[in-house]
């Protein structure tokens, strides 16, 4: 699942992500890859019946150079979700809707879930990565084909 707005700069590196590892990936059954663009409320649909997610998001406010990565598990990003129930219907972000999944999903909430992030500092509206945030985007990419056995160098 790559998350981001694709004409906010930098903070499109998941949908960057994402539609390499189609066009890498193509038709494979027991693969599936979601652009999730800003909508984390569908994380919720998209974490039921599968084994393994890998979410790749960007990061402000890190103190460090764009294009650092991170990768952590969920339960370290995992951010409770305000009592305010305008933000449930509308403002959730994608680590509130997995604290929502692990209450409502129970037994089928996945136990492998992992989470890319990379550092940016440039949401301006234009619709441009930067070299840096792009190569970090590749790295992942890398990462999770190795992961999943589908290596191919990019």
């Amino acid at each position: 699942m790559g998350f981001g707005n694709p004409v906010r700069s930098d903070d499109a590196i998941g949908i960057y992500v994402i539609e390499k590892l189609k066009k890498i990936i193509g038709d494979n059954e027991n693969i599936n890859v979601f652009d999730m663009g800003t909508a984390a409320f569908e994380v919720l649909f998209g974490l039921k019946g599968h084994q393994k997610i890998i979410l790749i998001d960007a990061v402000l406010n890190t103190n460090e150079p764009d294009g650092t990565l991170y990768k952590v598990p969920a339960e370290e990003v995992l951010r409770a979700p305000e009592n305010d129930p305008m933000v449930f219907l509308h403002g959730m972000k994608w680590d509130q809707a997995l604290s929502y999944a692990k209450k409502i999903l129970l037994d089928d909430y996945p136990n492998d879930i992992q989470v890319y992030l990379i550092s940016v500092t440039n949401t301006r509206l234009e619709v441009e990565l930067s070299e840096k945030v792009q190569n970090a985007g590749d790295k992942v990419i890398n990462h999770i084909l190795e992961e999943l056995k589908l290596v191919e160098a990019l």
